[in-house]
């Protein structure tokens, strides 16, 4: 009996181990044991609020950057300007922390004004490789922080 138990065990390890491998899971957490946890590591300036930290300019955690909001706080106030201007800002702090904008998987666009959206997709088209990233375009109600006319924050792989 104990041979069968044994047998069957050791079959069904061997099933979880190939599906682990097929699903893209490694095989100490196929087995149960626990790898360790990657960390956020903030990377970029920490914006500070009254001497109290308010957020984090990039952060990595694993293989993956966050790269928070980038606007253009300088005249002249036209959309092809400021979205040059952001576009040069996330590659910068993409570039800085080993990624690219080829890598970049997620963008979010911050209008003050829905009417700029053609502006700003003219200067944004190609920036991002052959293989753009998902995006999301908002116009904001009162309008981008700072008096930028677009901000922009990304998601990018590290690998």
């Amino acid at each position: 009996m104990k041979n069968k138990t044994t047998t069957r065990r050791a079959s069904f390890k061997q099933i979880g181990m190939g599906l682990a491998a097929l699903f893209g899971v490694g095989a100490a957490n196929a087995m149960g044991k626990n790898e360790k946890k990657p960390k956020k590591e903030v990377v970029g300036d920490i914006v500070m609020d009254q001497d109290i930290p308010l957020f984090s300019g990039a952060v990595k955690h694993g293989n993956t950057l966050y790269i928070a909001g980038k606007g253009a706080h300088v005249e002249p106030y036209e959309i092809k300007a400021h979205t040059e201007i952001v576009l040069q800002e996330l590659q910068k702090e993409l570039e800085r922390n080993g990624s690219s904008m080829e890598k970049v998987m997620k963008v979010n666009v911050y209008l003050a004004d829905l009417g700029d959206y053609k502006g700003m997709n003219e200067v944004f088209r190609g920036r991002f490789g052959k293989n753009p990233p998902v995006r999301t375009t908002v116009a904001t109600y009162g309008g981008v922080p700072g008096n930028s006319l677009v901000e922009m924050d990304c998601i990018a792989s590290l690998d």
